[in-house]
């Protein structure tokens, strides 16, 4: 049986972090999978581009089997860039696996804390919803450092990225590739809360004090390297588990080689398609968020936005970020 975490947050407008300011320290951590030194560095110079300073432990580059070391080193590392109060934000590694081992230790050791920035995707979608969960937080579904900012600055989309940590006014609509409507209803414009990231790991969580909330959203599901029929099967589980009902609108990212075979005679859009047809809300395809081999855009999951049928536009509503006023040292 489920057991309840924090009911009050899923009634309350999510916390916003301070803004990224030029020279302000950002914390890599590796809460999942391992990593290579070099593509580390690679990040760590994008970063710096950026105007940003990098700060890691010297034991991000652990290793066990599947993980960036073990659970309590991954935890350790988590709990102190998200505790020390010099760091403006904790940005992920990379995803991969691991992440959802961490939440137990998290629940006995990591305090109370403000709002920071928190960026990441894949495997970091259980920390995401953990954050917000527990502390109500806006976090930010993005590039990361030892992948994506590894790749140089076409692997990921600085508008958003820039945007939507460093300005506190509402960012608007998103500059991407208009959406492929899947399905419409007699709404043009559709407005709640944008919740959501990588399908695979929000099924993990169902049942668990961490399952994705979802009444009055707008959900984004995206993954990769999925046989369209296990996509099938983890829809199905959302709707039959009753997690689609609240549901205002589905948005569904690039889904990156989510095929059975490249003959198989059908595209991945035509299987989401008829698994959401029964839902009777707006469905589109096509976000390029998390899972991208280019200009992998930010979300700011836990703010309201607005999905615009008509220019198939993803409208950010809401600041993401607040602007700290030093004269009241907040």
């Amino acid at each position: 049986m489920k057991k309840e975490f924090n009911t009050a947050v899923d009634k309350l407008p999510a916390l916003r972090p301070p803004a990224l300011a030029p020279g302000d320290t950002v914390a890599i951590v590796a809460p999942a999978s391992n990593l290579k030194a070099e593509y580390l560095a690679r990040g760590i110079a994008e970063l710096k581009s950026l105007g940003l300073r990098a700060e890691y432990r010297p034991d991000i580059l652990s290793h066990d089997r599947y993980t960036a070391g073990d659970d309590r080193r991954r935890a350790a590392e988590l709990i102190e860039a998200l505790t020390n109060p010099a760091i403006s934000a904790v940005w992920a590694a990379r995803g991969g696996y691991g992440s959802m081992r961490l939440l137990p230790l998290l629940d006995r050791q990591l305090p109370n804390i403000p709002p920071r920035i928190f960026i990441g995707y894949s495997d970091m979608t259980v920390l995401h919803l953990y954050l917000y969960h527990r502390f109500g937080w806006v976090t930010f579904h993005g590039p990361m450092i030892a992948k994506d900012l590894a790749g140089g600055k076409d692997h990921y989309d600085r508008p958003t990225l820039i945007g939507l940590l460093t300005s506190p006014d509402p960012y608007g609509a998103i500059d991407a590739p208009p959406l492929t409507i899947l399905h419409r209803t007699t709404q043009d414009r559709v407005s709640g809360r944008l919740v959501g990231g990588c399908l695979s790991l929000i099924v993990s969580l169902i049942g668990t004090e961490s399952e994705l909330e979802t009444d009055g959203t707008i959900l984004f599901l995206e993954d990769t390297g999925t046989r369209p029929y296990a996509i099938d099967r983890m829809l199905q589980q959302l709707k039959q588990s009753g997690m689609m009902r609240g549901v205002r609108a589905l948005i569904f990212g690039e889904m990156s080689d989510c095929q059975q075979h490249p003959e198989q005679g059908y595209l991945i859009e035509d299987v989401l398609a008829e698994s959401t047809t029964d839902l009777g809300i707006p469905v589109l395809f096509g976000l390029r968020s998390g899972h991208s081999s280019h200009h992998n855009l930010t979300l700011p999951l836990g703010v309201t936005a607005t999905v615009d049928l008509g220019s198939g536009r993803l409208i950010i509503d809401e600041a993401a970020v607040y602007r700290a006023d030093p004269a009241s040292g907040s």
